[in-house]
């Protein structure tokens, strides 16, 4: 018999001598090198694109959108899915299962952003596939190693180091909190935008400027409770049902803001014990409850709280309307909440009022109108009111769900895209960043001249003292080292509304204008590193032509580029006329935008709400009498004619103002007025902020006394809060103050005063503080 044994020194050790079992040889140390990948081996596998047809992906769209996402993909988004697929996963979708993938990740970021049910070929299923696009490599949805984040695994791939590594789970689909586009995100380019970037060191690019009629458009939706973008085309002249959907779309947003204030949560944990006792009227109430007005029926002598709209009623009488009904209301016994002469309440504003309910049992039929009774009508009796007032401001944070307190209730609308350059929570907290580095104090790029807006209003350039302002104001700055980022002009640009037969036709209006430019062809400094954008008023074309300088429809447009085609020569010569400087510093440009307008810097981090109107004069016309003004219009507490009578207020007084956050600027170009002085004007512009914030737009009236666009009243509104709201009024008195984290700002005229010395007053902003300055000077 013949045995086979190994040579000694490679013969193994037995594990068990008796058995004659061997041991395995232990692996060896070192293990050899692997070989060096091919030189010219491509760092992405190439794809083919094939052309897929949508029937055969029909069965796995059906399988991943209907069957698990419960959504239903109609045949036009199937054929542009089949287009995508096809061209960037190619002949291996099926067997390497990318296409299943690529629809996975389409219908989570439908959903994610709010989409229908039936998911339709539109921008925003092209935005989700652009998308992904950018996250695709070699078929496969992911990001390139080293390409993004640098790890253990990573810095030793000496092959392909390319490759996509689909084991990690933040791979699986695109992160909306980092670089990928969500909501917009990619209309501000932050995708490529590195932060320490050399030519990333001005401000002024992230200014984006948004006119009215560019603003996206959306509508709440009470069954979702969530903002829901409007996809049709809006028109100057829609149907009547859009002239309801205006009223119905400002108190849906006011009702759910309201449900979600503390006053009117109901407590989960009832304090009273359950025992006979008697119970006092006086008893404070724990929360508040808003009641239909459809709901009062049968329920006479019982109180009540309302929220709905003050109309005037076809008898020519004061009511209350909301969703289910109107009733009428009797407010000579109401007081308002704020306190006495505090706000304003217009027919058009939504209000809350707390009173009783009067049933007249003859019916509204009596009043010879008709039958206008039941839901949806006018309901027969009375409402007394007992108080009055506007309902309350939701902060800005609030509304969109960020950094909440432990008894906050949020909006959750942080997501949504209202501007669309990204949503607060997709690029907002980036975006602060961002701001922190360029304007913030500590910035090494722009000082505190820099990150200035320069604010003047009612610049009517037809004045020769309003020339002369406007150069005084533009050499305070073109002396500092840095000029401002903005110049912000307002109209109305002429005293007397243009092409209305009142002396200022088309060649005078052009005129005023070159003259202007001639005065701003003297500082081409200012022309070269700042944006300076013009809101018209409403003695501008080409409104005022048919207006007359009455309150034209909004938004309005831009004055036309034919009158403004000198102005534009100014800045293309001034840009000529500069030495070597880098570009991002010859940027200066003239911007013509609506009324109103937006501003945002930095995306969602700071928006400002831009408006011309003269609305303090509109509310004193439009004001009802609520209380004792009501009583007093009467008869009551009347005095002779030779009496002299001591109106409460309306003189000066040695009250403290210490809630008042106007901020006069101690520089030796302006003055600060005197304390005493202020008193009565700062009283009225808190009456001002007190009427409109509330109302969550900036036309709280009747459309026969302030007409607006249908389809663009979205552009209006104040929800959610701006971080700054520039409302020009000539007709109340400068102010820059702060109510619930919204600073309001007026700057009043540009030139005022009588004599041969005239008053300057402007406004500057500082966009890191988000605080205005009023400023004064003299001329003449």
């Amino acid at each position: 018999m013949v045995t086979l044994k190994r040579p000694f020194d490679t013969a193994a050790l037995s594990s068990s001598p008796a058995f004659g079992t061997p041991l395995h040889p232990l692996p060896p140390t070192e293990q050899p090198r692997p070989p060096p990948p091919p030189a010219f081996k491509p760092a992405i596998a190439t794809i083919l694109p094939i052309l897929l047809p949508p029937p055969t992906l029909r069965p796995l769209a059906f399988r991943t959108f209907t069957k698990k996402h419960n959504l239903t993909l109609n045949s036009s988004a199937l054929q542009t899915l089949a287009t995508f697929i096809g061209r960037h996963c190619g002949s291996g979708w099926r067997e390497e299962g990318t296409g299943e993938k690529v629809l996975e990740e389409t219908a989570k970021l439908w959903k994610a952003e709010s989409g229908d049910v039936i998911v339709e070929d539109g921008p925003r299923l092209k935005g989700i596939l652009k998308t992904l696009e950018g996250s695709m490599s070699g078929g496969r949805i992911g990001a390139a190693k080293g390409g993004s984040k640098l790890s253990r695994e990573n810095s030793f791939a000496f092959g392909n180091e390319n490759t996509i590594d689909l084991s990690d789970p933040a791979l699986s689909r695109p992160n909306l909190n980092e670089r990928h586009s969500s909501f917009g995100l990619s209309g501000l380019q932050v995708e490529e935008l590195d932060e320490h970037d050399e030519a990333n060191r001005e401000p002024r690019p992230w200014l984006k400027l948004h006119s009215a009629y560019e603003q996206q458009r959306f509508t709440y939706d009470i069954d979702k409770k969530h903002f829901i973008q409007l996809t049709n085309k809006p028109t100057l002249f829609p149907p009547p049902s859009h002239k309801t959907a205006v009223f119905r779309e400002r108190y849906n947003i006011i009702h759910q803001r309201l449900l979600r204030n503390e006053a009117f949560q109901q407590p989960s944990l009832q304090t009273n014990a359950n025992s006979l006792h008697r119970t006092d009227s006086t008893t404070a109430q724990q929360f508040y409850k808003i009641t239909p007005i459809a709901n009062l029926l049968g329920r006479g002598g019982t109180n009540h709280l309302l929220l709905g709209m003050l109309v005037i009623a076809p008898t020519g009488t004061l009511a209350l309307t909301d969703l289910s009904g109107s009733i009428f209301v009797d407010l000579q016994h109401a007081v308002p909440l704020q306190g006495e002469d505090s706000a304003y309440f217009c027919p058009g504003m939504i209000v809350l009022i707390e009173g009783m309910y009067e049933e007249d049992w003859a019916g509204s039929g009596s009043s010879g109108l008709g039958n206008t009774g039941g839901v949806g009508g006018t309901i027969g009796g009375r409402f007394l009111g007992f108080s009055i007032g506007g309902p309350p401001v939701e902060r800005r944070h609030i509304s969109l769900g960020i950094n909440l307190n432990a008894t906050d209730i949020g909006g959750g609308f942080g997501w949504t895209d209202f501007l669309g350059l990204g949503s607060e929570r997709a690029v907002g907290q980036r975006m602060r960043r961002l701001e922190e580095r360029l304007v913030g104090p500590q910035s090494e790029f722009a000082g505190a001249s820099r990150r200035r807006m320069i604010v003047m209003s009612e610049v009517t350039l037809d004045q020769p003292n309003t020339l002369s302002a406007v150069r005084n104001v533009c050499e305070q700055y073109a002396a500092s080292e840095e000029a401002p980022m903005t110049f912000i002009l307002m109209g109305n640009f002429t005293s007397q509304p243009a092409m209305a037969g009142a002396g200022t036709g088309s060649i005078e209006y052009k005129e005023v204008f070159n003259e202007l430019a001639a005065v701003l062809a003297d500082f081409p400094k200012l022309l070269q590193t700042s944006t300076w954008v013009f809101v018209p008023g409403d003695n501008d074309p080409w409104v005022s032509a048919f207006s007359a300088g009455a309150s034209s429809t909004i938004p309005r447009d831009s004055v036309p580029e034919a009158f403004t085609n000198r102005i534009k020569r100014a800045f293309a010569q001034a840009k000529s006329e500069t030495g070597i400087v880098k570009k991002e510093d010859m940027d200066g440009e003239a911007t013509w935008t609506s009324n109103p307008a937006r501003l945002s810097l930095f995306g969602p981090a700071h928006e400002v709400m831009i408006f011309r109107d003269d609305i303090s004069g509109r509310f004193r016309r439009n004001a009802v009498r609520v209380g004792q003004a009501t009583r007093q219009c009467n008869g009551e507490n009347a005095v002779g004619g030779a009496e002299d009578v001591e109106m409460s207020g309306a003189l000066p007084t040695t009250e403290d103002g210490s809630e008042d956050n106007t901020q006069v600027s101690d520089t030796s170009r302006s003055r600060p007025a005197n304390s005493a002085a202020d008193d009565y004007p700062t009283t009225q512009a808190k009456k001002l902020i007190l009427s409109l914030l509330p109302q969550s737009t900036l036309s709280p009236f009747l459309l026969a006394t302030r007409p607006v666009h249908w389809d663009y009243a979205g552009s209006l509104s104040l929800y959610p809060l701006p971080h700054t709201l520039i409302l020009a009024d000539t007709e109340s008195a400068p102010f820059a103050m702060t109510f619930e984290g919204c600073h309001v700002i007026n700057p009043g005229r540009l030139v005022s005063g009588g004599g041969r010395r005239k008053k300057v007053q402007w406004c500057e902003y500082d966009v890191w503080s988000k605080r205005g300055i009023i400023m004064e000077s003299s001329v003449g």
